[in-house]
């Protein structure tokens, strides 16, 4: 069992780490090319995956820009796509669910998002947030948004949940660019107490099924 906890702990803080040297390394790309400190923040922050927790540390960290204008164009950055994911694919499942073969393909990727998300499910709007705020791998904006399509979920009540998901992550990925390694020994203790109620949680249910 400590085995598991062990490679589960590697596996994130090292998936984390290479989020952000991603981010650094799209970030000296840009500057090639001429572009300025505040763009680059803007458009890393864009991208999915690395999103908003890859932008903060490149402003913050490797362009010491002030915290409160890296945070600032990082969150607008982090929801520019998210307005165009979220009314984009909603209405291109409702167009292609007309044909059977589409539909049937939505309606088992959902099915399985939804498997897959069942805390948010159940909280929905509150839910969603706290999806989007904890900077962990597999969450963020990019993907709350196709998990609130998933959920049906109004379009401007999904927004209103991820915007305030990514303000959640904002201020978190602040707090540990801030706290330097500290940081980094914070995030990883968190995610290990992550790992550890989780696979808890699943040998638990196991045994509950049993």
């Amino acid at each position: 069992m400590k085995r598991i906890f062990v490679f589960f702990a590697i596996f994130f803080l090292t998936l984390g780490i290479a989020h952000a040297s991603t981010g650094e390394r799209i970030a000296e790309k840009l500057k090639e090319v001429g572009l300025s400190p505040e763009m680059v923040v803007i458009i890393i922050s864009m991208l999915p995956v690395v999103e908003l927790r890859g932008a903060l540390p490149v402003g913050i960290n490797l362009f010491k820009m002030p915290i409160w204008e890296t945070v600032l164009l990082a969150i607008i950055g982090n929801m520019i796509p998210i307005f165009f994911v979220v009314f984009f694919l909603e209405k291109i499942v409702k167009l292609l669910s007309r044909f059977s073969i589409f539909k049937r393909f939505f309606d088992w990727i959902f099915a399985r998002t939804r498997s897959k998300s069942g805390s948010i499910e159940k909280f929905e709007f509150w839910g969603l947030a706290i999806f989007v705020g904890i900077p962990l791998p597999g969450t963020g904006a990019w993907t709350g948004a196709i998990a609130s399509v998933a959920m049906a979920m109004p379009y401007w009540r999904s927004l209103l949940s991820i915007f305030i998901g990514v303000l959640i992550a904002g201020a978190i990925v602040t707090l540990l660019c801030y706290l330097g390694y500290w940081g980094l020994v914070i995030a990883g203790a968190a995610l290990l107490i992550f790992i550890v109620q989780g696979i808890l949680s699943y040998y638990k249910s196991r045994a509950a099924t049993q």
